[in-house]
C-alpha cells in the first residue's frame, strides 16, 4: 500500500469520485472535500502530499484556496494540481501564478491524471 495521501476537491460528486477511483486504484490513501472552505480545513488537518483542486467552488474558489494554502508555512510545501474545466490560457497563467504545481482540463483520461499525479507526488 502506498503511504501517500491525496486530497480530491471537486463540487461534482461525479468527477470527484472519478478521481478518487483513479488515486485508490494506485494505491493511494485518498480524502475528499467538495467545497473551498472544506478543502482548507482538510488541508491544514491532514497535510496531504498532492490536491487535486477543482477551480469553481462553493464558499471559496480554486484560486483562492491554492493562494491561501501557498501562503501558510504550514501549507506551502503541499503540492496542488488545478483540475479544471477552465481551458483558457488566462485561467492556466492565473493558476500557475496562484502557486498551482500543475494544470490539468477536464475531461481527461485516467492516464493523463496518473501520470501529473506522479509526476508532482
Amino acid at each position: 500500500m502506498n503511504d501517500k495521501l491525496i486530497l480530491v476537491v471537486d463540487d461534482s460528486p461525479t468527477d470527484r469520485q472519478i478521481a478518487v477511483a483513479a488515486c485508490t486504484s494506485k494505491g493511494y490513501r485518498v480524502e475528499s472535500a467538495a467545497e473551498g472552505e472544506e478543502a482548507m480545513r482538510k488541508a491544514v488537518e491532514l497535510k496531504p502530499d498532492l490536491i487535486l483542486l477543482d477551480v469553481i467552488l462553493p464558499q471559496k474558489n480554486g484560486f483562492q484556496v491554492c493562494r491561501q494554502l501557498k501562503s501558510n508555512p504550514d501549507t506551502e510545501a503541499i503540492k496542488i494540481i488545478m483540475v479544471t474545466s477552465k481551458s483558457q490560457d488566462s485561467d492556466r497563467f492565473w493558476g500557475i501564478k496562484q502557486g498551482a504545481d500543475g494544470y490539468l482540463t477536464k475531461p481527461f483520461s485516467e492516464d493523463e491524471l496518473l501520470d501529473v499525479i506522479n509526476k508532482n507526488i
